[in-house]
């Protein structure tokens, strides 16, 4: 009895959250029409991402907000739900890009959301199309644009930190920006892979010390990777997965 009460509940405000974030996802789209720029547009998305887990009791704790330089950076994250992008979007100054998938495009709606504040599309299979995202994103970090990567591109059910790809950390040594990795903990149980209700949990975003970036010589962006691999894999605790 106990087990379908605590089911029941589960299920009750999975539908509650699902209905949250669908009602505020739509009201966020007439502004992404109206507002002409690009920081209004990031500030109210950053307010409503905010609202979803304040209405839902899962207001994220953030610890280490003073660690963000004051300039441009990128921020790499580990990666374990979908929730992880509108967390960091809640959490974050609005001054990022996020750096996305591009299979996401598939999804018309989503697409022109994530789009309108910036984010950047990339592709991980083509090596035509992946040389040209790298290119762009390169351009961006050399301008001095701020950009958040979740580095190891997918995520699981199982706990554990897959190998990290090398475009986050390419960006950060060519632009010569600091890197400052980032830990997600209480996605995993909240939306975990393949599940579709999502259940109460407490969210938490620790923002760790930023990474000088090594000189652009020969195995610098190699450094730069290890070095916020172990950063991340230290502070949360979960083992290193070798194999995808």
């Amino acid at each position: 009895m106990k087990k379908l009460i605590r089911n029941s509940l589960q299920a009750v405000f999975g539908l509650y959250m699902l209905l949250v974030f669908i009602v505020l996802l739509i009201s966020l789209f007439p502004f992404l029409l109206i507002l002409p720029r690009l920081a209004w547009r990031r500030s109210m998305a950053r307010a409503l991402s905010g609202l979803v887990f304040f209405l839902c009791g899962m207001k994220p704790a953030v610890l280490g907000l003073e660690n963000l330089p004051g300039t441009a950076c990128v921020i790499v994250a580990n990666h374990a739900s979908y929730l992880d992008g509108v967390i960091l979007t809640a959490t974050l100054p609005p001054d990022f890009s996020f750096v996305i998938k591009r299979e996401v495009t598939q999804v018309p709606f989503v697409h022109y959301l994530l789009r309108s504040i910036g984010s950047e599309f990339v592709e991980r299979h083509r090596s035509g199309g992946k040389t040209r995202d790298s290119r762009r994103l390169l351009r961006k970090a050399t301008s001095g644009s701020s950009m958040v990567f979740f580095p190891e591109g997918t995520f699981r059910l199982e706990p554990g930190l897959l190998p990290f790809h090398s475009g986050a950390f390419v960006a950060a040594v060519r632009g010569g920006l600091p890197l400052v990795p980032v830990i997600i903990r209480g996605a995993r149980w909240i939306l975990p892979a393949k599940a579709f209700w999502p259940r109460w949990g407490k969210i938490q975003v620790e923002i760790l010390a930023a990474i000088d970036p090594p000189g652009t010589g020969s195995g610098g962006q190699h450094r730069l990777k290890e070095a916020a691999l172990l950063s991340i894999q230290s502070a949360l605790g979960e083992p290193l997965i070798e194999n995808r």
